[in-house]
């Protein structure tokens, strides 16, 4: 018990000062603060932050031009009565603009204390929210049309094992259109650092890859910024994002 307090106290002071620190000094504590740190705990007090910015009311719709620019695609006619799904979907409605689709799927390890804390939110979305643990999605095998994910794997415990599972819930042709942050420094929330030849390895070479493009990130306020400009240039030496588009064979 003393513990705990001492760990919740270290934490909300740590909290405090990388709010206040600038980015340089904040890759310096960040082992520290992965210490004290609990992963689940950080993501849904991020989300409570975003609730209450937006006035209690998430905002949901630039999900659309987002992913919409994933799949390089103008309407969603392209998932007319197509099962949809995205992994990592948060509490925000993901999803809520693909009203082609037949059947809609969020999935989320943290998807009961999103029922909990935002209940008026996720039963507006026109969703299904299913809960994922970090070793299984509990859907069937070859179930799912088309699998949308967005800066989400690096989030997962064992990027090999969610990898596997993504793949497995995916149908035979199905597409996956995905997007991964490159290069970002582990932290509690994101243990995976990923780069293109762990994604290979672990996801693509398993699937025949339609579209791949990658770039450095764009501004802090619109990282997406050079996927929308169509202006690509990509040094590993900096955190970069890869948009891919692949096939279940």
């Amino acid at each position: 018990m003393v513990y705990k307090l001492f760990r919740g106290n270290v934490r909300a002071m740590l909290n405090r000062i990388k709010r206040m620190t600038p980015d340089r000094i904040k890759n310096i504590l960040r082992p520290i603060y992965n210490i004290f740190a609990n992963k689940y705990a950080s993501e849904l007090a991020y989300w409570k932050s975003r609730n209450k910015g937006e006035d209690g009311k998430f905002e949901n719709s630039f999900y659309k031009t987002i992913m919409l620019a994933m799949a390089q695609e103008s309407s969603d006619e392209f998932i007319k009565d197509k099962i949809v799904a995205d992994f990592g979907c948060g509490p925000r409605g993901s999803l809520a603009w693909a009203d082609a689709a037949k059947l809609r799927i969020g999935i989320d390890v943290l998807v009961d204390q999103y029922s909990k804390v935002f209940k008026n939110d996720i039963i507006s979305h026109n969703m299904l929210y299913i809960k994922s643990t970090e070793s299984c999605i509990p859907i069937p095998s070859n179930f799912v049309d088309v699998i949308f994910s967005l800066n989400a794997m690096d989030h997962v415990d064992n990027f090999s094992i969610m990898s596997a599972e993504v793949l497995r819930i995916l149908k035979k042709g199905g597409i996956l259109y995905c997007s991964f942050n490159l290069g970002e420094p582990k932290s509690v929330t994101e243990p995976q650092n990923l780069s293109e030849s762990i994604i290979q390895k672990n996801l693509l070479g398993k699937m025949k890859i339609l579209e791949y493009r990658i770039t450095n990130s764009g501004p802090k306020n619109n990282i997406y910024k050079p996927f929308f400009d169509n202006v690509l240039s990509y040094n590993s030496d900096y955190k970069g994002i890869l948009w891919v588009k692949a096939q279940k064979i």
